[in-house]
């Protein structure tokens, strides 16, 4: 039970960071929205920005499969790169595959889909 507090605080913490970022968009700080999303990236993920600014998705699958994250976690991830969409169409190229990739394996590994997540997946595809 004691890991599930963990991770249900961990989800509620990164909520609140997600949250900040999107208030910073709204704001019209762009910049800041970006730096504290890279830093999310790295510091919860253990996300490379490198690894997620790639061009193709190679890099990031093999991350994502070397990576133990819990699902939860993972759906945290997905949370992030999903709300990262619609702001160019050059950062949807990067960000759509890879979000793809998450649902994927959350799909295969974790045999978790949500609803929500699928229809995510339908409204990716208008960027890959």
């Amino acid at each position: 039970m004691h890991r599930r507090e963990l991770i249900t605080a961990e989800i509620q913490r990164l909520a609140e960071v997600l949250s900040k970022i999107m208030g910073l968009k709204l704001e019209g700080k762009p910049d800041e929205a970006s730096r504290l999303f890279d830093q999310t990236m790295v510091s919860n993920f253990s996300l490379p920005v490198e690894v997620l600014e790639a061009d193709g998705a190679d890099a990031f699958d093999e991350w994502l499969k070397g990576n133990e994250m819990p699902p939860e976690k993972l759906d945290s991830l997905s949370e992030f790169l999903y709300y990262e969409l619609g702001l160019s169409a050059e950062r949807n190229s990067v960000i759509a595959p890879k979000l793809n990739l998450v649902y994927q394996y959350l799909s295969a590994h974790h045999k978790i889909v949500h609803l929500v997540n699928f229809h995510r997946q339908q409204t990716i595809q208008q960027y890959l």
